[in-house]
Formats: C-alpha cells, sequence, structure tokens
C-alpha cells in the first residue's frame, strides 16, 4: 500500500517540487481540501507525514493518524500544532525558518508603513472619485531623526531595521529576550523594553514569535504610552496585538496609523475585526512572505525535511525536541 503524505491546507499552485524531491520515497502527496475537516481526512489517509500553513494540528489531528512520523509548517511560528502532543506522540515538528523571505516580509513592513505614512490608498480613493489637494486635508507628520522601535530582532527585523535607517531613521530599539544586549550594541540598535519602546518609537514594528509571553505584548495599556504620532506595523503574528484596543485607538486618533498584514483569527470576518472600520489602516492577507522564488523555496526546504524524517532522521529544524541517545 503506497504511503501518504498529506498537505492540509493546500494554497499553493502545484505539489510537483514536494511529488518530485520524495518519490525515491514511495510516497503519495495528496492535497487535501480545505473544505474537508482535517481528522476525518486524515483517519481516511492515514499519512506518514503531514505539511501545513496556518491550520490549526492539535491532539485530535494527531490521534487520527496513527502512522503519523511527522509535521512540517511551511514557514517558520508554529503556534498552531500542539508541540506537546506531537512530542508525547514521538511525532517530530519542524518548521522552515531559512526560506528567504526576510527580503519579501521587511520589504512589506515598510510598504505598510509608507502607506499608512503618506496616506497613499485614501488619497488613491480621493483621486479616483474625483477629489485632489488631499495632502492638504489630512495631517502627514514628518519623520526626520525618527526613531524605529522593533519588537523581535531577528532576520527578517534586521532586514527590516537596514530598510528603515535607508528611508532617516536615525535610532533604532529593540527588544528580544533572545538576543544578547551586547550584540544589539554592536550592530548599532538600543535595547529596550516595550514600554520604552511604545513611549519613544514613531514607527513600531512587530516581528517576534507568537508565544504565551508576547500574547497581547501591544495591549490597551502599551498603546497609551504610544505618541498621536506613532504608526504600528505587525507583519509577524496578529496575536500580538489586542485587535479592539489599537482599533479603538486609531478612532479616538490617540495614535497615527496601523498597517497590518496578520490578524488574530485569520482569515478576519470584517463583520467582527473592528480593524476593518479604523481610519488610516492598511490591512493586508498575510502576504508579507510571498514571492515565487520564497514559495519556491518554501516548498523545497519543506519537503526535504519529510525527507529526512522518512529516512528515519530528525528534522533539520526540529521544534519540539525531546532526548536522544
Amino acid at each position: 500500500m503506497t504511503k501518504v503524505v498529506a498537505v492540509l491546507e493546500p494554497g499553493y499552485a502545484d505539489y510537483a517540487t514536494e511529488r518530485a524531491l520524495l518519490a525515491e520515497h514511495g510516497v503519495e502527496v495528496v492535497a487535501v481540501p480545505e473544505s474537508e475537516a482535517a481528522a476525518p481526512a486524515l483517519a481516511r489517509l492515514d499519512p506518514v507525514a503531514v505539511l501545513l500553513r496556518e491550520r490549526p494540528f492539535g491532539a485530535g489531528e494527531i490521534a487520527a493518524a496513527p502512522g503519523l512520523r511527522g509535521v512540517v509548517r511551511y514557514g517558520v511560528g508554529v503556534d498552531n500544532i500542539d508541540l506537546a502532543a506531537a512530542r508525547e506522540a514521538g511525532i517530530y515538528v519542524a518548521n522552515v525558518p531559512d526560506y528567504g523571505a526576510e527580503h519579501e516580509v521587511s520589504d512589506h513592513a515598510v510598504a505598510l508603513y509608507l502607506a499608512v505614512n503618506r496616506r497613499i490608498p485614501a488619497r488613491d480613493a480621493e483621486v479616483r472619485s474625483g477629489g485632489w489637494g488631499v495632502g492638504q486635508a489630512a495631517m502627514i507628520p514628518g519623520r526626520r531623526a525618527a526613531v524605529l522601535g522593533l519588537v523581535g530582532y531577528g532576520r527578517i527585523a534586521r532586514a527590516a531595521a537596514a530598510k528603515f535607517r535607508a528611508l532617516g531613521f536615525v535610532r533604532v530599539l529593540a527588544h528580544d529576550p533572545g538576543v544578547p544586549d551586547a550584540e544589539l550594541r554592536r550592530e548599532g540598535v538600543t535595547p529596550a523594553d516595550p514600554d520604552t519602546i511604545c513611549r519613544e518609537a514613531d514607527v513600531i514594528s512587530l516581528h517576534a514569535p507568537l508565544v504565551a509571553g508576547t500574547h497581547h505584548i501591544i495591549d490597551a495599556r502599551r498603546i497609551a504610552l504610544m505618541k498621536p504620532t506613532t504608526i504600528l506595523v505587525n507583519v509577524a503574528r496578529g496575536g500580538l496585538v489586542d485587535e479592539p484596543a489599537l482599533a479603538a485607538a486609531l478612532a479616538e486618533g490617540r495614535i497615527f496609523g496601523a498597517g497590518i498584514d496578520v490578524f488574530e483569527d485569520e482569515p478576519p470576518a470584517p463583520a467582527a475585526n473592528p480593524l476593518f472600520e479604523a481610519p488610516n489602516t492598511v490591512l493586508t492577507d498575510h502576504g508579507a512572505w510571498y514571492s515565487e522564488a520564497s514559495v519556491e523555496r518554501l516548498q523545497t526546504l519543506a519537503a526535504q525535511e519529510v525527507a529526512r524524517v522518512l529516512a528515519g532522521q530528525p528534522p533539520e529544524n526540529w521544534v519540539n525536541r525531546w532526548p536522544t541517545r
């Protein structure tokens, strides 16, 4: 009987890359339609490995697939996967942190900032409806000698910092418990706690993983510390931000604007998410990572992790580690 590698939540044009790389292992790559519930599909297929993006994968899905040996996340964040349940079942979980999208994501962070700061969507809409001179009708703060605040300081944040500096930002503050202060200072970055970043930064760009300690790290209290000219950019995880608190601050003019690529619930429901009605807010569809090149590399590296598991090896980017001899 042919073994199966299941793709949950298929979202790419095709899976020829995965099929080619896994052919020598004698497996069939099966894309499960998003309309099909995960657990019944897994029970039907009993895959040896699963590839997935944002779809939740917990104890129920693990129990439905007794032959499962590995789960690989297309991308970096693994907050949608029950790592402890997988560890208990002896199932490897891996991510793909190095598929080269730091350039795409940092570009997107800067693009969101510029669109919000220059009010590009609103001005475009005004011009298309016959308006003119909209730059005089709405406040656009100058950004000379501006301060950038980064929450998280990995590869994407580093790339973003370089691009913001090129725009004239003269000072960079960063908070990342995993990066020593001495390393930050060597790169010309000032270590700062989140409160200080919220008080001092003109633009705050989020690049942290979503874990217990970062859930709603930008909450109502910290939003209240921000300046009326502050812009918040989130290209990391929606759960980093208290969305109703952010929407309220935007509606009341307590901060200038926000550029949001990620949401706490995805896809977001416009009627239920107050950010859809918030002024000077630019929203995109969790696509900051995307380019044709990044997709090809992501699919390749994810398939290679599955191949390692099928060959009896631990994955290179094994995230739910247990002791090995």
